[in-house]
């Protein structure tokens, strides 16, 4: 299936070095390949890939050069700029890789004014407008998650096997690849308490207690699962960022499926990838700034997502079956009183708006027409 990005991969081709992030199995080196017949593809891993890459014996003949996993390379960047600065884009080039590129803007030896950077994630209710009903969407999203793969086998069996394979590739070979980790069980369990602490406020302290270890290391290992493309974090909102950093995240999983039951967290969880995914569509294509947030008081008073586009702000509660308005909008709205109020309600038969500006949305059907810069 053509995927979300591909017109815009397709029009940056050759005007920049593309680094094309997100996690494993999501679709990326296939995206990549779809882009252009006339390709090269060289894939770090494979020892054969590795000795082209480091002699920079590619085909200069094609039109595209794929270099996948690169970022397992010593010094890549200052190899990709070397290459850009010598040979500028004869071949146009296509940086693909399964942790985030995006940690090139904090280093020395930048890439800067020399590349553009997207960000691929697993299909959502919007890429799969038009395909599939949204109910019949809905429900194989949260059986097997957004993967490509499952998705499209919809077979539990296959999915809790393809599952076991994904998460022991990253952990056993990506995370290996990248840092010095010893305490691999440690981290599996860690992400087992993260599943049932999904759209709750972590404690650091706590899950240290848990998992005996320091809370240094918990900070870590959950910072190395979010550049693996396992979680990412929604903090809080704060008008002070600082203070907002020191505060508790929420953390959320990209695959769906590692989530067990089918319950009201999972489909929090369902509609912050829609959120995530589509924040950093409108950042990586469109350059519009952006943030996904919550909102919190200290009575525990709270809204599940804040979010800002540019100048808009928007305030989001997520229901399993309530219709009502959620109270918390009232608390809230006096403190960003721009923000719109929507609440998504798992198949709602009937939407209502309010004279203060509040909406009650069917969650399936406003996902898979999310548009947040109307």
């Amino acid at each position: 299936m053509k995927r979300y990005l591909t017109e815009s991969l397709a029009r940056d081709l050759g005007k920049k070095i593309i680094l094309l992030s997100g996690p494993r199995q999501a679709g990326k080196t296939t995206l990549a390949k779809m882009l252009s017949p006339d390709h090269d593809y060289l894939n770090y891993d494979y020892a054969e890939h590795r000795m082209i890459v480091n002699e920079k014996g590619w085909d200069r003949q094609k039109g595209l050069l794929i270099l996948d996993e690169l970022h397992k390379k010593k010094d890549w960047k200052r190899f990709l700029k070397g290459v850009y600065d010598v040979e500028g884009l004869k071949p146009a080039i296509l940086v693909t890789g399964s942790a985030r590129l995006d940690t090139i803007r904090k280093t020395g030896d930048s890439l800067a004014g020399r590349y553009f950077q997207f960000r691929l994630h697993p299909l959502d209710l919007k890429e799969l407008r038009g395909a599939i009903p949204p109910a019949e969407a809905l429900k194989r999203l949260k059986t097997h998650g957004g993967f490509p793969e499952p998705f499209l086998e919809n077979d539990q069996a296959f999915s809790r096997r393809w599952r076991k394979t994904h998460l022991d590739i990253i952990l056993r070979q990506d995370l290996l690849d990248l840092e010095s980790v010893r305490s691999i069980q440690s981290i599996e369990t860690l992400i087992e308490l993260l599943k049932k602490q999904v759209g709750t406020p972590i404690s650091y302290a706590s899950l240290a207690r848990d998992i005996e270890c320091s809370p240094k290391s918990i900070k870590n290992w959950l910072k190395i699962l979010e550049n693996l493309y396992v979680v990412f974090a929604v903090r809080p909102h704060h008008r002070n960022v600082a203070r907002a950093i020191l505060k508790e995240p929420k953390y959320y999983f990209y695959d769906l499926g590692l989530l067990g039951e089918d319950s009201g967290a999972k489909l929090e969880n369902l509609v912050a990838c829609s959120l995530h995914k589509e924040l950093h569509f409108l950042e990586d294509v469109l350059g519009i700034k952006c943030a996904l947030q919550y909102i919190r008081n200290k009575q525990g008073k709270e809204i599940d997502f804040f979010l800002q586009i540019g100048e808009k702000e928007l305030l989001i509660e997520v229901k399993s079956g309530q219709e009502g308005i959620s109270p918390n909008f009232r608390i809230f709205s006096p403190f960003v009183p721009r923000a719109g109020k929507i609440q998504l309600v798992e198949g709602l038969s009937r939407e209502k708006t309010y004279a203060d500006g509040c909406e009650i949305r069917n969650l399936e059907n406003w996902l898979m027409n999310l548009d947040l810069c109307k």
